[in-house]
């Protein structure tokens, strides 16, 4: 259990950081409204998936302890080093959009704008090569482990799955909202460093258990 808190919240964190995804999010909500929105979300979530299943069933289909397996886990260590220092580097950075009153979606079409975004969230997601390296990284760290069992892997990606949707939609029916959004540019740069220090933390971690195993 201890493992998993560990990893949910270095998934956690780093979905708090604004990226492609969000700024998607915000333009879609601002530029329609939410309801057109969590189209976008729905997508972002989607491709999302598509990576947990693929990194989890990568990992599943090698040998434990083969030099592969080891070297991929030090390979993903090292990337989350990377992403870790990346966040601390760049902490206090990124620009918000300004809040706008979101203009209501015309009745007619509704469904079609809907579907647009999203196929353009699943897009977003799915050609976000950070994600495909996040996920893979994650994987790796777990795989070998006591939470290596099929129910375990489960249990991993229905949450990523649905913290990914659950804060996207939060976002969208948020981003129109200018005290919550000021709110949150004031803490972004604490939720920043936060996420590159467990980034780099977890990462550590795995590399002396692979060192010293």
């Amino acid at each position: 259990m201890q493992q998993f808190l560990i990893v949910a919240a270095a998934h956690f964190l780093a979905l708090l950081s604004p990226g492609p995804d969000f700024f998607l999010i915000a333009r879609s909500a601002l530029a329609a409204s939410w309801r057109i929105a969590s189209g976008t979300c729905l997508g972002i979530a989607l491709a999302n998936g598509v990576f947990i299943v693929a990194a989890f069933a990568g990992f599943a289909v090698l040998q434990a302890g083969s030099p592969l397996f080891l070297g991929l886990q030090f390979v993903g260590a090292l990337y989350l080093l990377y992403l870790g220092q990346l966040f601390l580097r760049h902490a206090g950075k990124q620009v918000l959009p300004p809040t706008a009153d979101a203009a209501p979606a015309a009745g007619k079409g509704k469904l079609s704008s809907w579907r647009q975004a999203l196929g353009s969230g699943f897009l977003c997601g799915i050609l976000n090569p950070k994600n495909a390296l996040f996920y893979a990284s994650l994987a790796a760290m777990l795989a070998g482990g006591p939470h290596n069992s099929p129910a375990w892997k489960a249990a991993y990606g229905s949450w990523m799955f649905s913290i990914v949707l659950l804060w996207d939609l939060l976002v969208a029916g948020a981003i129109g909202n200018r005290a919550v959004l000021r709110h949150f540019a004031e803490s972004l740069p604490w939720l920043e460093r936060t996420t590159g220090a467990v980034l780099i933390l977890l990462a550590l971690g795995v590399i002396g258990m692979l060192v010293f195993s």
